[in-house]
Protein backbone atom coordinates (compact mmCIF):
# COMPACT_ATOMS: atom_id res chain seq x y z
CA UNK A 1 0.00 0.00 0.00
CA UNK A 2 1.43 3.35 -1.03
CA UNK A 3 1.12 6.44 1.17
CA UNK A 4 1.14 8.74 -1.88
CA UNK A 5 -0.49 8.51 -5.29
CA UNK A 6 2.09 10.95 -6.66
CA UNK A 7 5.49 12.28 -5.63
CA UNK A 8 6.51 15.36 -7.60
CA UNK A 9 10.21 16.20 -7.73
CA UNK A 10 10.79 19.59 -9.25
CA UNK A 11 10.78 23.34 -9.14
CA UNK A 12 8.94 25.84 -6.99
CA UNK A 13 8.86 29.46 -8.20
CA UNK A 14 7.14 32.71 -7.44
CA UNK A 15 5.35 33.72 -10.66
CA UNK A 16 5.56 37.47 -11.31
CA UNK A 17 2.81 38.10 -13.87
CA UNK A 18 2.10 41.19 -16.00
CA UNK A 19 -0.69 41.46 -18.55
CA UNK A 20 0.28 43.09 -21.86
CA UNK A 21 -1.56 44.07 -25.03
CA UNK A 22 1.22 42.35 -26.95
CA UNK A 23 4.53 40.83 -26.02
CA UNK A 24 7.56 43.05 -26.76
CA UNK A 25 9.98 42.42 -29.57
CA UNK A 26 13.75 42.71 -29.30
CA UNK A 27 14.77 46.09 -27.87
CA UNK A 28 11.14 47.14 -27.34
CA UNK A 29 9.39 48.34 -24.18
CA UNK A 30 5.65 47.95 -23.66
CA UNK A 31 3.44 48.99 -20.78
CA UNK A 32 1.58 46.33 -18.83
CA UNK A 33 -0.83 45.80 -15.99
CA UNK A 34 -0.09 45.91 -12.27
CA UNK A 35 2.27 43.17 -11.11
CA UNK A 36 0.62 40.06 -9.66
CA UNK A 37 2.59 37.52 -7.61
CA UNK A 38 1.40 33.90 -7.62
CA UNK A 39 2.87 30.60 -6.39
CA UNK A 40 4.18 28.61 -9.37
CA UNK A 41 7.01 26.50 -10.76
CA UNK A 42 6.42 23.33 -12.75
CA UNK A 43 6.97 21.02 -9.79
CA UNK A 44 4.89 22.99 -7.31
CA UNK A 45 2.17 23.44 -9.92
CA UNK A 46 1.94 19.71 -10.61
CA UNK A 47 1.73 18.92 -6.90
CA UNK A 48 -1.11 21.39 -6.30
CA UNK A 49 -2.96 20.29 -9.44
CA UNK A 50 -2.86 16.64 -8.41
CA UNK A 51 -3.85 17.33 -4.81
CA UNK A 52 -6.78 19.47 -5.89
CA UNK A 53 -8.06 16.57 -7.99
CA UNK A 54 -7.94 14.33 -4.93
CA UNK A 55 -4.56 12.62 -5.30
CA UNK A 56 -2.48 11.97 -2.19
CA UNK A 57 0.52 14.07 -3.16
CA UNK A 58 4.00 14.89 -1.84
CA UNK A 59 6.52 17.44 -3.15
CA UNK A 60 10.32 17.23 -3.10
CA UNK A 61 11.68 20.69 -3.90
CA UNK A 62 13.80 23.54 -2.54
CA UNK A 63 12.76 27.12 -1.78
CA UNK A 64 14.53 30.10 -0.25
CA UNK A 65 14.13 31.26 3.32
CA UNK A 66 12.16 34.30 2.15
CA UNK A 67 8.68 35.64 1.53
CA UNK A 68 8.32 33.88 -1.81
CA UNK A 69 9.30 30.58 -0.20
CA UNK A 70 6.66 31.04 2.49
CA UNK A 71 4.08 31.86 -0.17
CA UNK A 72 4.86 28.59 -1.95
CA UNK A 73 4.74 26.48 1.20
CA UNK A 74 1.42 28.03 2.21
CA UNK A 75 -0.05 27.27 -1.22
CA UNK A 76 1.08 23.64 -1.10
CA UNK A 77 -0.33 23.07 2.37
CA UNK A 78 -3.61 24.78 1.52
CA UNK A 79 -4.06 22.34 -1.39
CA UNK A 80 -3.32 19.34 0.84
CA UNK A 81 0.19 18.56 -0.44
CA UNK A 82 2.62 16.92 2.00
CA UNK A 83 5.54 19.37 2.22
CA UNK A 84 7.84 17.28 4.41
CA UNK A 85 10.16 16.95 1.40
CA UNK A 86 10.38 20.70 0.69
CA UNK A 87 13.83 21.95 1.71
CA UNK A 88 14.39 25.57 2.73
CA UNK A 89 17.53 27.66 2.16
CA UNK A 90 20.65 27.62 0.03
CA UNK A 91 19.55 30.42 -2.33
CA UNK A 92 16.61 32.78 -2.88
CA UNK A 93 13.37 31.21 -4.10
CA UNK A 94 13.19 30.78 -7.86
CA UNK A 95 11.26 33.42 -9.81
CA UNK A 96 9.39 33.23 -13.14
CA UNK A 97 8.77 36.47 -15.06
CA UNK A 98 5.56 35.99 -17.09
CA UNK A 99 3.79 38.19 -19.62
CA UNK A 100 0.25 37.27 -20.68
CA UNK A 101 -1.45 38.75 -23.76
CA UNK A 102 -5.22 39.21 -24.30
CA UNK A 103 -5.52 35.82 -26.04
CA UNK A 104 -4.19 34.07 -22.93
CA UNK A 105 -0.83 33.14 -24.46
CA UNK A 106 2.22 33.71 -22.30
CA UNK A 107 5.99 34.12 -22.43
CA UNK A 108 8.16 33.09 -19.47
CA UNK A 109 11.71 33.70 -18.25
CA UNK A 110 12.83 31.71 -15.20
CA UNK A 111 15.52 32.54 -12.63
CA UNK A 112 16.08 29.12 -10.99
CA UNK A 113 17.35 30.31 -7.61
CA UNK A 114 16.93 27.57 -4.99
CA UNK A 115 15.70 25.12 -7.66
CA UNK A 116 19.26 24.92 -8.95
CA UNK A 117 20.39 23.79 -5.50
CA UNK A 118 18.15 20.71 -5.38
CA UNK A 119 20.89 18.10 -5.56
CA UNK A 120 21.25 14.34 -6.06
CA UNK A 121 22.14 14.14 -2.37
CA UNK A 122 18.76 15.70 -1.53
CA UNK A 123 17.07 12.99 -3.59
CA UNK A 124 19.00 10.21 -1.87
CA UNK A 125 18.10 11.65 1.53
CA UNK A 126 14.40 11.48 0.59
CA UNK A 127 14.40 7.74 -0.07
CA UNK A 128 11.40 7.14 2.18
CA UNK A 129 9.26 9.35 -0.07
CA UNK A 130 10.15 7.24 -3.11
CA UNK A 131 9.32 4.00 -1.32
CA UNK A 132 5.93 5.46 -0.33
CA UNK A 133 4.91 6.73 -3.81
CA UNK A 134 3.06 4.93 -6.60
CA UNK A 135 4.07 7.43 -9.33
CA UNK A 136 7.00 9.89 -9.48
CA UNK A 137 6.85 12.94 -11.75
CA UNK A 138 9.71 15.28 -12.70
CA UNK A 139 10.57 18.16 -15.04
CA UNK A 140 13.76 19.95 -16.08
CA UNK A 141 13.59 23.17 -14.07
CA UNK A 142 15.93 21.40 -11.62
CA UNK A 143 19.44 20.13 -12.50
CA UNK A 144 19.53 17.21 -14.93
CA UNK A 145 21.85 15.26 -12.64
CA UNK A 146 19.14 15.49 -9.97
CA UNK A 147 16.60 14.01 -12.39
CA UNK A 148 19.06 11.19 -13.13
CA UNK A 149 19.21 10.48 -9.40
CA UNK A 150 15.40 10.47 -9.27
CA UNK A 151 15.40 7.68 -11.86
CA UNK A 152 17.99 5.72 -9.85
CA UNK A 153 15.85 6.13 -6.71
CA UNK A 154 12.69 4.64 -8.21
CA UNK A 155 11.41 1.55 -6.45
CA UNK A 156 10.19 -1.64 -8.17
CA UNK A 157 6.57 -1.23 -9.22
CA UNK A 158 6.58 2.57 -9.27
CA UNK A 159 6.05 4.60 -12.44
CA UNK A 160 8.08 7.57 -13.71
CA UNK A 161 6.54 10.46 -15.67
CA UNK A 162 8.73 13.18 -17.21
CA UNK A 163 7.87 16.45 -18.93
CA UNK A 164 11.31 17.59 -20.22
CA UNK A 165 10.65 21.32 -19.99
CA UNK A 166 12.72 23.31 -20.66
CA UNK A 167 13.98 20.65 -23.08
CA UNK A 168 17.46 19.16 -23.09
CA UNK A 169 18.92 16.06 -24.74
CA UNK A 170 18.24 13.24 -22.27
CA UNK A 171 20.53 10.41 -21.13
CA UNK A 172 19.45 6.92 -22.20
CA UNK A 173 19.01 6.00 -18.54
CA UNK A 174 16.35 8.69 -18.09
CA UNK A 175 14.59 7.97 -21.39
CA UNK A 176 14.32 4.27 -20.56
CA UNK A 177 12.51 5.05 -17.29
CA UNK A 178 9.84 7.36 -18.79
CA UNK A 179 6.32 5.95 -18.80
CA UNK A 180 5.34 8.28 -20.37
CA UNK A 181 7.62 10.97 -21.73
CA UNK A 182 5.34 14.01 -22.25
CA UNK A 183 6.45 16.52 -24.92
CA UNK A 184 5.11 19.21 -27.20
CA UNK A 185 6.43 19.78 -30.72
CA UNK A 186 9.40 21.89 -29.63
CA UNK A 187 10.41 19.53 -26.85
CA UNK A 188 10.08 16.52 -29.14
CA UNK A 189 12.42 18.04 -31.72
CA UNK A 190 15.06 18.97 -29.13
CA UNK A 191 15.11 15.43 -27.75
CA UNK A 192 15.07 13.86 -31.21
CA UNK A 193 18.00 15.99 -32.31
CA UNK A 194 19.22 14.82 -35.72
CA UNK A 195 16.12 12.65 -36.12
CA UNK A 196 13.83 15.70 -36.00
CA UNK A 197 13.98 16.12 -39.79
CA UNK A 198 12.52 12.68 -40.40
CA UNK A 199 9.00 14.04 -40.82
CA UNK A 200 6.46 16.68 -39.89
CA UNK A 201 3.77 14.37 -38.52
CA UNK A 202 3.36 13.96 -34.74
CA UNK A 203 2.85 10.24 -35.21
CA UNK A 204 6.35 10.06 -36.69
CA UNK A 205 7.83 12.05 -33.78
CA UNK A 206 6.15 9.69 -31.33
CA UNK A 207 7.52 6.59 -33.08
CA UNK A 208 11.03 8.06 -33.21
CA UNK A 209 10.86 9.00 -29.54
CA UNK A 210 9.72 5.49 -28.62
CA UNK A 211 12.71 4.12 -30.48
CA UNK A 212 14.95 6.08 -28.10
CA UNK A 213 13.76 4.01 -25.17
CA UNK A 214 10.70 5.42 -23.32
CA UNK A 215 8.03 2.88 -22.45
CA UNK A 216 5.37 5.31 -23.68
CA UNK A 217 5.12 8.81 -25.16
CA UNK A 218 2.51 11.58 -25.10
CA UNK A 219 2.79 14.37 -27.68
CA UNK A 220 0.63 17.42 -26.96
CA UNK A 221 -0.75 19.31 -29.96
CA UNK A 222 -2.46 22.44 -28.65
CA UNK A 223 -5.88 22.93 -30.21
CA UNK A 224 -5.54 19.60 -32.03
CA UNK A 225 -5.45 17.66 -28.76
CA UNK A 226 -2.71 15.10 -28.16
CA UNK A 227 -1.56 11.67 -29.20
CA UNK A 228 -0.35 8.76 -27.14
CA UNK A 229 2.09 6.09 -28.23
CA UNK A 230 3.32 2.83 -26.75
CA UNK A 231 4.23 -0.66 -27.95
CA UNK A 232 0.56 -1.27 -28.79
CA UNK A 233 0.41 1.62 -31.29
CA UNK A 234 -0.45 5.32 -31.61
CA UNK A 235 -3.81 6.96 -30.83
CA UNK A 236 -5.15 10.51 -31.01
CA UNK A 237 -6.79 12.25 -28.04
CA UNK A 238 -9.25 15.02 -29.00
CA UNK A 239 -9.12 18.58 -27.66
CA UNK A 240 -11.76 20.13 -25.40
CA UNK A 241 -13.60 23.31 -26.40
CA UNK A 242 -13.38 26.14 -23.86
CA UNK A 243 -12.81 29.91 -23.85
CA UNK A 244 -9.14 30.43 -22.98
CA UNK A 245 -8.37 33.21 -20.50
CA UNK A 246 -4.81 32.33 -19.40
CA UNK A 247 -2.81 29.27 -20.45
CA UNK A 248 -0.35 29.57 -17.55
CA UNK A 249 -0.13 26.22 -15.78
CA UNK A 250 -2.25 24.23 -18.22
CA UNK A 251 0.61 21.94 -19.21
CA UNK A 252 1.41 21.22 -15.57
CA UNK A 253 -2.23 20.44 -14.81
CA UNK A 254 -2.28 18.08 -17.80
CA UNK A 255 0.83 16.25 -16.62
CA UNK A 256 -0.34 15.97 -13.00
CA UNK A 257 -3.75 14.62 -13.98
CA UNK A 258 -2.21 12.14 -16.40
CA UNK A 259 0.27 10.86 -13.80
CA UNK A 260 -2.45 10.46 -11.19
CA UNK A 261 -4.83 8.56 -13.45
CA UNK A 262 -2.07 6.28 -14.72
CA UNK A 263 -1.21 5.44 -11.14
CA UNK A 264 -4.86 4.56 -10.57
CA UNK A 265 -4.57 1.97 -13.35
CA UNK A 266 -6.21 3.77 -16.30
CA UNK A 267 -4.97 2.99 -19.82
CA UNK A 268 -2.76 5.68 -21.33
CA UNK A 269 -5.33 7.01 -23.83
CA UNK A 270 -8.06 7.27 -21.18
CA UNK A 271 -5.75 9.00 -18.73
CA UNK A 272 -4.67 11.47 -21.44
CA UNK A 273 -8.30 12.24 -22.32
CA UNK A 274 -9.03 13.03 -18.68
CA UNK A 275 -5.85 15.13 -18.46
CA UNK A 276 -6.98 17.12 -21.52
CA UNK A 277 -10.21 18.01 -19.70
CA UNK A 278 -8.27 19.08 -16.62
CA UNK A 279 -5.98 21.30 -18.70
CA UNK A 280 -8.96 22.78 -20.53
CA UNK A 281 -10.65 23.68 -17.26
CA UNK A 282 -7.40 25.32 -16.12
CA UNK A 283 -7.23 27.81 -19.01
CA UNK A 284 -10.69 29.20 -18.22
CA UNK A 285 -9.26 31.03 -15.18
CA UNK A 286 -6.36 33.42 -14.62
CA UNK A 287 -3.17 32.35 -12.87
CA UNK A 288 -1.50 29.00 -12.37
CA UNK A 289 -2.21 27.23 -9.10
CA UNK A 290 -5.34 29.26 -8.36
CA UNK A 291 -6.80 28.07 -11.68
CA UNK A 292 -6.40 24.32 -11.11
CA UNK A 293 -9.79 22.59 -11.00
CA UNK A 294 -11.24 20.15 -8.51
CA UNK A 295 -12.51 16.79 -9.71
CA UNK A 296 -16.04 18.15 -9.45
CA UNK A 297 -15.19 21.07 -11.73
CA UNK A 298 -13.69 18.70 -14.29
CA UNK A 299 -16.84 16.60 -14.17
CA UNK A 300 -18.85 19.76 -14.80
CA UNK A 301 -16.75 20.54 -17.85
CA UNK A 302 -17.33 17.01 -19.14
CA UNK A 303 -21.07 17.58 -18.92
CA UNK A 304 -21.02 20.84 -20.91
CA UNK A 305 -22.42 20.66 -24.43
CA UNK A 306 -20.23 21.02 -27.53
CA UNK A 307 -18.96 24.56 -27.83
CA UNK A 308 -20.28 25.59 -24.41
CA UNK A 309 -18.09 27.78 -22.25
CA UNK A 310 -18.23 26.18 -18.80
CA UNK A 311 -17.84 29.63 -17.18
CA UNK A 312 -20.54 31.34 -19.26
CA UNK A 313 -23.25 28.95 -20.48
CA UNK A 314 -24.39 29.56 -24.02
CA UNK A 315 -21.32 31.48 -25.19
CA UNK A 316 -19.24 30.18 -28.07
CA UNK A 317 -15.78 28.99 -27.09
CA UNK A 318 -12.47 28.47 -28.80
CA UNK A 319 -10.73 25.13 -29.11
CA UNK A 320 -8.02 24.59 -26.52
CA UNK A 321 -6.36 21.33 -25.61
CA UNK A 322 -5.67 20.54 -22.02
CA UNK A 323 -2.01 20.56 -22.99
CA UNK A 324 -2.25 23.76 -24.97
CA UNK A 325 0.33 25.49 -22.81
CA UNK A 326 2.97 22.79 -22.76
CA UNK A 327 5.33 24.88 -24.85
CA UNK A 328 5.59 27.72 -22.40
CA UNK A 329 3.06 27.51 -19.65
CA UNK A 330 4.07 26.89 -16.12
Amino acid sequence: MYDYDLLVVGSANADLVIGVERRPGAGETVLGSDLAVHPGGKGANQAVAAARLGARTALLARVGDDGHGRLLLDSQRAAGVDTAGVLVGGAPTGVALITVDPSGDNSIVVSPGANGRLTPADVRAAGSLFHASRVVSAQLEIPLETVVEVVRSLTPGSRFVLNPSPPLPLPAEVLAACDPLIVNEHEAKVILGDDAGAGDEPEEWARLLLAKGPRSVVVTLGGEGALVACADGVARVPSVRVRAVDTTGAGDAFTAALAWRLGAGEPLAEAAAYAARVGAATVTKEGAQVSFPTAEEVDGLCCAGPGDDPRTPGRTSGSVSGADAEGGAR
